[in-house]
């Protein structure tokens, strides 16, 4: 079959920026889309953050003109470069005024209050810049709010460019609680005409990711379970009637994660390397991970690893409402994470009260994530949604069992423990209630200490189980082909 031409626009990609998921996705699919043959291109703004120097980036000639309506026409600079360790380039739209920051889209937790006008810019570059390249997309994937502008310009200001005669457009949905709810007036920045208005209203402003939906070819989320939640008035944040009436555009593909990072048997980042068929090397891990955080170093009892942001949807109110009661068990916790403010206080002081059995890092340390995942035997995310996560995607690898909410991709990747003992990779509960989470650590805990041989095999089941990059990008490379066919007809 014929390679396709593929743009990806995101507002941040590994290794260059990162806040969230969106990032390690839009690093890792550019990779496995080129391994499979495409052509493939990213574009993203280059933040303060950004490196020129350690990436070696080189500066295009020439300007780019970036109209944005009302306000004329702006200029940006491009700097190129590629994926490390590849040959996928990555463009990077320079303009100091909207991306000279430190922060990509707050400082200290507060919205930058031309996010509006910085994403709009950044949408309108990505359609220039592939006109300056004379880089003819067969499909432009767009990924979150942030370029949902991308499907509406295709489809009016870029809607008779020859530049774009067949192209067509994939939104992804990494997390639908953030839109791009702004005021009504930046439709005269978007430029796509007062007539468009009603596709985005929302209580009198504007919705941008409202508007990507209803423009897009085709809309995917990051799992098949949050495909199917988005649907529903618990997991739509308001959009799930229009979610709903696009259904037939909607597609569920899992992430995947780069195993030649998160895997025991390779892992440079923890002290003892190990597989499913000498786990010897987990129990060292384990005595060196409780030495790291100070608790006793007991082999007996179960270690539980919590890595994530300190936030409400990952389930931080029910775990802090639980943690009490959790730490009656004869077990141990181990915690890495930042976030809420009252979190971080409020698990030092758990850490102080429960000096043998609870442990906490506040920050984030790449090389602890890897740690924890190697030398925990368990894995908590009690999660409220959860669009695909990778903790628990990482924690199989590692033999280290979660326990999850069945939510979003936590669902659709465990498989509940069953008393047979041959089957199961984790252990899943469904109310978002204290009580819930309790029952199932405890059912957890249980099978540690009364089903050794059934925990074991459990440790191997989740060791076997792949979620590459490799599967991902055949399905998005089947997407892709479905949207040209789409655009031209056929």
């Amino acid at each position: 079959m014929p390679k396709l031409n593929i743009l990806i626009a995101a507002s941040e990609v590994v290794p260059f920026a990162k806040t969230g998921g969106l990032a390690d996705v839009a690093g890792a699919l550019p990779k496995a889309l080129r391994a499979l043959g495409h052509d493939v291109r990213i574009v993203m703004p280059r933040y303060y953050i950004v490196d020129r120097e350690k990436y070696g980036l080189e500066l295009m000639d020439g300007e780019l003109g970036v109209p944005m309506g009302v306000m004329g026409e702006m200029w940006a600079g491009v700097y190129e470069g590629r994926l490390p360790s590849t040959e996928v380039p990555i463009y990077f739209i320079d303009h100091e005024g909207y991306f000279g920051r430190s922060g990509l889209y707050d400082d200290n937790g507060e919205g930058f209050r031309d996010n509006d006008n910085r994403f709009i810019f950044f949408s309108r570059s990505v359609m220039q810049l592939a006109k300056k390249l004379q880089f003819h997309p067969d499909v432009i994937h767009a990924n979150d709010w942030h370029t949902s502008a991308i499907p509406m310009m295709l489809n009016t200001i870029y809607a008779y460019d020859p530049a774009f005669a067949h192209t067509g457009s994939l939104l992804t949905i990494h997390n639908l609680q953030h839109q791009g709810k702004f005021y009504k007036g930046v439709m005269d920045i978007l430029g796509i005409g007062w007539d468009h208005f009603y596709e985005l209203e929302e209580h009198g402003g504007v919705n941008l990711l409202k508007g990507g939906i209803t423009h897009a070819d085709a809309i995917s989320t990051v799992s098949s379970k949050y495909a199917q939640e988005i649907r529903t008035q618990e997991f739509g944040w308001g959009l799930e009637g229009l979610i709903d009436i696009n259904s037939y555009k909607l597609h569920g593909i899992l992430n995947g994660v780069d195993y030649e990072e998160w895997s025991p048997a390779v892992d440079t980042l923890i002290p003892h390397t190990f597989d499913s068929d000498d786990m010897s090397g987990k129990g060292l891990c384990k005595s060196a991970l409780q030495q790291t955080f100070n608790v006793p170093q007991r082999a007996e009892i179960p270690l539980i690893g919590l890595v994530g942001r300190l936030v409400e949807q990952k389930g931080i109110e029910l775990i802090a409402t639980s943690i009490h009661r959790l730490l009656e068990l004869d077990i141990q916790i181990v915690m890495l994470g930042a976030g809420e403010k009252w979190a971080e206080h409020y698990f030092s002081d758990i850490a102080r009260m429960y000096p043998d059995k609870f442990g906490c890092f506040i920050g984030y340390r790449n090389d602890l994530a890897h740690q924890i995942e190697a030398g925990s035997d368990l894995f908590l995310m009690p999660s409220l949604f959860e669009p695909c996560g990778l903790n628990q995607i990482y924690s199989l690898r590692y033999g280290t069992l979660p326990i999850v909410r069945a939510t979003g991709g936590l669902d659709d990747t465990i498989e509940n423990y069953h008393n047979d003992g041959e089957h199961g990779t984790g252990f899943k509960f469904y109310d978002a209630t204290p009580d819930a989470l309790i029952n199932t650590v405890g059912w957890a805990v249980h099978t540690w200490y009364n089903d050794r041989d059934g925990f074991v095999q459990m440790q191997r089941n989740a060791m076997s189980q792949r979620y590459d990059w490799n599967g991902a990008a055949r399905e998005y490379e089947s997407l892709y082909r479905r949207i040209v066919h789409g655009r031209k007809g056929e």
